[in-house]
């Protein structure tokens, strides 16, 4: 058996369950490479983007993902498979094909977070119809905003982007959620909103969930709107549309009160990288993004970028 092989057995592609704001416990499968994505986005919280691209190709042996999945799934039942993970997962091309062999295992429901970047092209629009929820986002409302917020791939335009947003809702008939990400003094000004609320109109989701920073994110300088403003704004953007809240009943659950104070402890002794802590703790790096989250929210951790990446410590 060759290297490679043998360490791609050894990695992880199966993460969770996580608690997730949006769908209960959610068991992640994470697609592509870290950070590999379409966007660089300011407020990423697992920091800047190291390859943006629009190659879609097999970036994980899908045989491996599957094997990993029917072991997780033999001792976990979560309320959802959440395709997603460390990067933009509609770069997977074998997407339709994992779908499908999911689906022949579990009936477990399966959802998609994506960035919505490549719904313009057909053969990502296709991959995703039998997916039983796909959840993309909007993070502007005008191309100027798009492309200082997300920092896309130069082959993906705004009127792209919102093309394939619109195309994808004719297409597919299940549950199409829509994520808007806002930012303080970005897109939260009347004009910004208002080109918000034209373009959802146009997408016409199932839902609209209005989400803010909450983690320590890529860019010192995207910076997160209060509570009442992110309340007063949703009420604008759409007749179904609410904030995100905290899915603080699950972060106090045993299991995970216990895995926070692991990476507390870690932290106390230096700063760590979610990769040092990842590696340190011997668990998935998207699983450590959500306790980190949780410890940022209880002003625990404080955030200090060094060499173009975020390292975490406690506070003293």
């Amino acid at each position: 058996m060759s290297t490679r092989i043998i360490a791609e057995k050894k990695r992880e592609y199966i993460f969770g369950p996580v608690p997730s704001r949006r769908l209960g416990r959610s068991l992640g499968v994470d697609l592509v490479p870290f950070k590999t994505c379409t966007y660089d986005c300011i407020y990423c919280q697992l920091g800047r983007t190291t390859d943006k691209t629009m190659q879609r190709k097999e970036w994980v042996p899908i045989d491996i993902v599957i094997d990993q999945l029917k072991e997780k799934l033999s001792s976990n039942k979560p309320d959802y498979i959440t395709l997603s993970g460390s990067g933009e997962p509609t770069l997977f091309s074998q997407l339709e094909e994992l779908v499908s062999r999911i689906k022949d295992i579990t009936d477990i429901p399966v959802a998609v977070l994506t960035n919505g970047s490549l719904l313009w092209l057909p053969e990502v629009r296709k991959a995703l119809k039998s997916a039983d929820m796909v959840v993309p986002s909007l993070d502007a409302g005008s191309s100027q905003i798009f492309q200082y917020v997300n920092r896309p791939h130069l082959d993906i335009t705004f009127s792209k982007m919102l093309q394939g947003l619109v195309e994808f809702r004719r297409d597919y008939s299940g549950q199409y959620w829509l994520e808007v990400f806002l930012l303080a003094g970005v897109t939260t000004p009347e004009a910004e909103v208002n080109r918000l609320r034209t373009c959802i109109a146009a997408i016409q989701p199932d839902k609209v969930q209005v989400n803010t920073v909450t983690r320590p994110p890529a860019e010192g300088f995207a910076e997160s709107v209060p509570k009442k403003q992110l309340e007063t704004i949703t009420k604008k953007l759409y007749e179904k549309a609410e904030v995100i809240a905290d899915y603080r009943g699950v972060h106090k659950e045993e299991d995970f009160s216990i895995r926070c104070e692991d990476i507390l402890t870690l932290l106390k002794r230096r700063p760590c990288s979610i990769e040092d802590i990842a590696a340190g703790l011997g668990i998935h790096r998207n699983e450590v993004v959500k306790y980190i989250e949780e410890l940022s929210s209880e002003d625990k951790i404080e955030t200090r970028p060094q060499n173009q990446q975020l390292y975490y410590k406690a506070q003293t």
